[in-house]
């Protein structure tokens, strides 16, 4: 499947993409961690996005009026800059719609979003080591590695 740049509309996620957003992160911790998500803790998960603004918002990709990507977007406060970061989280492209701009383009509709704001610092987001291509992808989008390693202490996965 081949698309054009105007047949994909990027916008804010509402609530009646929930089951879009949910069977996404299904998908991405299958493909890429190999690991079965609770689909009810999700799905409760995602909503608590939508309820609490202050957690962050999901951004959508849709084509012929599918919703066909999302990521999620959360904030990080930086004393040092006085401002916030944005994080990119979440990010899933469906699987027939891969290459072909749709990540660009998500990418790019935040990009305009933060460098609007004077509040905004700059955009942030980890990836996972071995995922060459979307390294390649976030490079080709003017990100930089960053020379923070990332730790954690995981209480539920």
């Amino acid at each position: 499947m081949s698309l054009r740049r105007n047949d994909i509309n990027i916008r804010e996620a509402r609530a009646d993409d929930i089951d879009a957003l949910v069977a996404f992160q299904q998908e991405m911790a299958k493909e890429t961690e190999g690991k079965d998500l609770n689909a009810d803790l999700l799905r409760r998960g995602v909503q608590a996005v939508f309820l609490s603004p202050d957690k962050g918002y999901y951004t959508v990709a849709q084509s012929q009026g599918k919703v066909v990507a999302g990521l999620l977007i959360t904030y990080e406060w930086s004393d040092w800059r006085h401002a916030t970061f944005l994080w990119i989280q979440s990010v899933y492209v469906d699987r027939q719609y891969r290459r072909q701009g749709i990540y660009k383009a998500l990418h790019n509709y935040l990009y305009r979003i933060a460098r609007e704001r004077k509040d905004i610092c700059g955009i942030r987001l980890y990836v996972d080591r071995d995922n060459a291509i979307a390294q390649q992808t976030y490079t080709s989008l003017g990100m930089t590695k960053s020379h923070y390693d990332m730790y954690e202490i995981d209480f539920v996965l």
